[in-house]
Parts: structure tokens; sequence; C-alpha cells
């Protein structure tokens, strides 16, 4: 497909990058791998496949959106007629028959900027973790606010919207969409397979980092477009708040002076529980893997309003937020 180019961004993904790699190569017009530091000969097998290769200068923070500047100007530099990018995490492989599929929603619809598909994990009942990861992506279809990192590009709608935000450490996907959406473009989740993914989740220390990171996305988030009309991540954040800091903080202080009554208000995590745990039931998930997202999903409150105190803390002491990684 000459009208489409393919930026891949990672560090360290060894086999899983060649595997995304291969996945593109052949199938679009270029292929380019932003590399940031990787310490496994990432670059170099990059190059040994045929990709062009951007080494990353980390001499500046490195952010996933900075990457993906860098390789899309890098993209258009060698191929400046293209039309539309892929873009795609190294950890990444893009499925059979996305492109053309995605290609031709994008074609079909000239007022459509962004399309994505379902992104799957690769091994979703290894660990818990990946599981989670799994039902987090199986977004609904239709007319969506956002895409994640893997997505086909409508390249001058990007353009016009300025890029991605190179400072944000989280997010940078959903915030591009609000400046999209603000110029009237649309995006879409295909009823699609696109890619394969590969967390590698293992431990509960990853999810809590993971988790940490998006309670982060969710103050910047809301601190950029949190105003009328778009409130983007408004909802998100004050759930946080609520639930991760509010109603244990309110509880535990008054214990004393309640005789321990306050302490029931701990009860409405139970109950906040189930109702989470019947919505996602409802959508078909089967009774385990909706109780296992729903608990995590309450339990996530805590290292999202850590991540909140992170946002703020950094910019209350002018400080450069750092990317948050959950990968060793």
């Amino acid at each position: 497909m000459s009208e489409i180019g393919l930026v891949a961004i990672g560090r360290n993904e060894g086999d899983r990058l060649r595997q995304c790699l291969n996945s593109g190569l052949g199938a679009v017009r270029q292929v380019v791998y932003v590399d940031s530091g990787s310490t496994d000969g990432s670059a170099e097998m990059a190059r040994s496949l045929g990709a062009d290769v951007v080494d990353l200068d980390l001499s500046i923070p490195f952010t996933a959106a900075r990457a993906r500047n860098a390789g899309l100007a890098r993209l258009l530099s060698l191929c400046p007629t293209l039309t539309y990018v892929q873009f795609v995490d190294g950890d990444c492989e893009i499925v059979a028959g996305w492109l053309e599929t995605a290609h031709q929603a994008l074609d079909a619809n000239p007022d459509w900027a962004v399309v994505c598909g379902r992104r799957r994990e690769r091994f979703p009942d290894q660990t818990l973790y990946n599981k989670l990861c799994d039902i987090e992506w199986n977004t609904p279809v239709g007319e969506a606010k956002a895409c994640g990192g893997d997505a086909l590009m409508r390249i001058a709608a990007v353009q016009k919207a300025g890029g991605y935000n190179p400072t944000l450490i989280a997010g940078e996907e959903p915030e591009l969409c609000v400046r999209l959406r603000q110029q009237n473009w649309k995006i879409h989740r295909l009823d699609a397979e696109m890619t394969l993914h590969d967390a590698q989740m293992t431990a509960f220390g990853q999810w809590w980092k993971r988790s940490l990171r998006a309670g982060h996305a969710f103050a910047e988030g809301a601190h950029l477009h949190g105003a009328p009309p778009e409130r983007h991540w408004v909802k998100e954040t004050r759930s946080n708040w609520l639930w991760g800091l509010v109603i244990p903080g309110v509880a535990i202080a008054l214990a004393l002076p309640t005789h321990g009554l306050s302490l029931l208000l701990l009860l409405g995590y139970g109950l906040m529980t189930f109702k989470v745990y019947r919505y996602f039931q409802s959508t078909g998930l089967s009774t385990q893997d909706a109780a296992l997202y729903a608990s995590f999903c309450m339990l996530g409150k805590f290292p999202n309003v850590l991540g909140q105190l992170k946002f703020y803390g950094d910019r209350l002491f002018g400080q450069t937020s750092r990317l948050i990684e959950y990968k060793s």
C-alpha cells in the first residue's frame, strides 16, 4: 500500500520488535523504527530487516510522544507523498488484514482522522495482569473519543493538529485526539483485529507502576483540556480523588471521634466493585473476568491518585515529569 507508512517505537524489545517490524515490512511503503537507547541490538536488527532507524537523542527527556513525532518526521522526509501513517508500539504485531481494512475505512470517510481496532494481549492467560490489559483494550466499536498507541492516522490531520504533545509522559494519544476532535475530525474504533501486544507483566509492582502512570495521565489531561465543553478526564480524576484519597482519609480520620462508625464508609468499595462487576458482566465478560477487572478497577484508584499527586507535585516544584516505566 503505497499511501501508508509505518512508525514503530521501542527500546530493548528483542524478538517482539522483530515480529513488529516483519508484520509491517512489505505491507507498507516505508517502515521507520525509532529507538530510545536500546542495549540489546534492536536498532541494528531493525536496520538489517530493512527498516529506517532513528536513534532518539536521549539528552532530551524521552517520551513516546516525542518518539512518534520524530518517526513521522523521518517518514515524511523519505516519502513526502504519504497519506496515512500506522503508529505501533515495538512490542506489538500488526494482524494480517488490518492495514487493508483501516485504509479502506479512512478512504471511505474523509472526515475521519484516526481508525483503531482490537488490540489483544498475546498471552492473556499467562498472568492476571496480562488478562487485565486484554480486557481494558476491548473498547466499544464505533465513533470514539480517543485511540491508543496503535492506530492508522491521516497524516494531514495529525499535522494540522500539531502532532503529539512531546512533553506528555503518558496519555499522548487521547490528548492528540482531543485536538483532532476540536478541529472536527472523527476517531473511529473498527470491529476488526488490529494488533497483538506482549505486556510481559508478571508482578504486582509492574501493574502498580502502570496504574500510577495512568493517574498521572488523567491529571495532566484534565489540566490541559478539563474546561468545558471537553471536560477531558475530569470524571476520571475526580473518581480517583474520591476513592483513592477522600473516602479512606475521612474514614480513618474520623474513626476515633465516631467510635468506628466512619469506617462504614469503606463498605462503599464493595458496593462500587459490585456495580462495576455487573456492568462488565453485561458486556459479555465471564463472571470470573468481570470480577477480576472490577476488583482491580477499585484497587487501581490508589496508584491512580498517587500518579495525580506526582503530577501536581512536579508542577508545584517546577520539575519536569519523568517517564514512569513498568517494564524491566
